[in-house]
């Protein structure tokens, strides 16, 4: 009984030393290639995530930074905005191969009728440079 132990702790001991870890990486970037589309107060976003710093790991990729957007969003009232408007947000973004999924954080300025206030967000998206295919 013992030896069947034995066999199998060196087994594994033996697997053990041929895995590799998988390498983490922090990086600052100007530009990803992710693009969002996703929905923040009452309107929906576009976005491309901008300067930012990220951490790889494996295929997975988390990105902390500003997100340069076009909003979409219908004012009400008398006076309006356009439909468009640029606008530039922070937030956390989560990418596996393709795929992304963002939190973001909008300011909304303050007008004649509401107080300016931080507005929470949620996107999806796809990873651009995920569509390349490696070379060797």
């Amino acid at each position: 009984m013992k030896t069947k132990y034995a066999i199998l702790t060196a087994l594994c001991l033996l697997v053990s030393g041929m895995a590799r870890a998988q390498e983490t990486k922090v990086n600052t970037a100007v530009y990803d290639g992710i693009l969002i589309v996703g929905y923040v107060d009452r309107g929906a976003f576009l976005n491309f995530t901008g300067p930012n710093i990220n951490l790889v790991k494996g295929k997975s990729k988390f990105i902390l930074g500003m997100l340069p957007s076009l909003r979409f969003k219908e004012d009400e009232g008398i006076t309006r905005n356009a439909f468009v408007t640029p606008s530039l947000g922070v937030g956390f973004t989560y990418s596996y191969k393709i795929w992304a999924v963002q939190i973001p954080v909008y300011y909304n300025a303050k007008s004649a009728v509401k107080n300016g206030k931080w507005q929470i967000g949620v996107g999806v998206g796809l990873r651009l440079n995920g569509f390349k295919k490696k070379t060797i």
